[in-house]
Formats: structure tokens, C-alpha cells, sequence
């Protein structure tokens, strides 16, 4: 039996196929694959994908629902942690709806440039940066998202950014819905620095 010839029409039907597995993804994501940089030309020729910015691409039939953007952000900002209110979002805690994507950034890294990308950036200490990430995997690539227990420790850290009735609302939602305890909630307090802020808070709804 012969072997299949791995035939011009058959490589580029592979590299199609490849970008459709990615669904939104970096140039050397794509050459990780086996394929070449050419192959990403030819794909872009043939309207197989769309070039989102320098070195980042997407399939063009992928969706990702209603994820889509935060994929999208991730992938161009790297280094940035779904925050605040996209957090909220992301974990079905309080009624909060953004139009942007809130992304946080340790203090002292370069802001990046996203004109085209509804994201909103917010500075984090650089301890607080890297507490209570969680890692999602989602269609086209994986999240970086703020714990629920972080998330509303974030909300009161910037309770004049987001309002102090959405920061007891997703408090109180966050215990309701037991997607964190008391003690979870109450280290990620003294991470942000606002234990005595959210004290009142949390002995109300115990």
C-alpha cells in the first residue's frame, strides 16, 4: 500500500486546519505547528485568517461566543489578569455588563497598545498582580482570570472606580453562591490592603 503524498493541497489543507484548532493565535503558535511563516501568508491570501495585530491572527470562522474578546485580549495582552468587573462577569457574580475588557498589569510594566481592542487596563502592586489567578480554558486559547475570593477583594480595593454598591453585591453574591469562603475572602482582603474597609461588610453576612 502506498504511502499519501503529502501534496501541496494536502500541507495547505493541514495549515487550515491548524488555525482552525487555534482559533486565535500568535505567529510562533502557528510555525510550533510545523508550518512556516509562508504557510501564514498564504493562509492570510486566502482569507483563512485575518491579521488582528502584529503577530497575532485568528481563524476566520472562530467564535468563541460570548468569551470571543476575552480571548482576544489575552492573547494580545500576554501579561494582563481578567479583572474587576469583566471578573465579575467571567464568574456569574453581581449584574454588571462592561463594554470593555478590564485587564490588571503589574506596577512598572509597559502599557501596551490595544487601540482597536475594547480593553480597560488597571495598575496592581506586583504581590497583588500575582495573587489569585486562575487559568480557564476557553475556545481559541486560555484565560487568565481573578479568583472569585480576589475578584471581590479587587472591587474593594477600587471601590471609587467601580462603586461601593457593586463591591457589596458581588460580595454578597460570591457567598450566596458559596464560590468562595469567609477565610478565602478575608486573606485576599489583607493582600489588597482592605481588610478594614470590607470588616463591616463581612461580619454582616455572617
Amino acid at each position: 500500500m502506498k504511502a499519501k503524498r503529502n501534496t501541496p493541497s494536502t500541507r495547505i489543507a493541514a495549515a487550515i486546519e491548524a488555525a482552525r484548532s487555534l482559533g486565535v493565535f500568535r505567529a510562533r503558535e502557528f510555525v510550533g505547528r510545523g508550518f512556516s511563516r509562508e504557510y501564514l501568508r498564504r493562509l492570510g491570501v486566502r482569507g483563512e485568517v485575518t491579521q488582528l495585530s502584529r503577530g497575532l491572527y485568528r481563524y476566520r470562522k472562530f467564535e468563541a461566543g460570548e468569551y470571543q474578546t476575552l480571548v482576544e485580549a489575552a492573547k494580545r495582552i500576554p501579561d494582563g489578569v481578567v479583572c474587576l468587573l469583566s471578573s465579575l462577569v467571567f464568574h456569574r457574580l453581581g449584574t454588571q455588563a462592561p463594554h470593555a475588557v478590564w485587564l490588571a498589569l503589574p506596577r512598572g510594566h509597559r502599557r501596551p497598545s490595544a487601540a482597536d481592542l475594547p480593553v480597560r487596563l488597571h495598575v496592581y502592586s506586583k504581590v497583588s498582580h500575582a495573587a489569585g489567578i486562575e487559568e480557564h480554558g476557553l475556545p481559541g486559547g486560555t484565560v487568565r482570570v481573578y479568583s472569585p475570593a480576589k475578584t471581590v477583594a479587587d472591587c474593594f480595593k477600587f471601590r471609587s472606580k467601580v462603586g461601593i454598591d457593586v463591591c457589596v453585591e458581588a460580595l454578597s453574591d460570591c457567598l450566596r453562591q458559596r464560590r468562595a469562603t469567609l477565610p478565602e475572602i478575608e486573606r485576599h482582603a489583607k493582600i489588597c490592603r482592605v481588610s478594614r474597609v470590607m470588616r463591616p461588610y463581612l461580619e454582616a453576612m455572617q
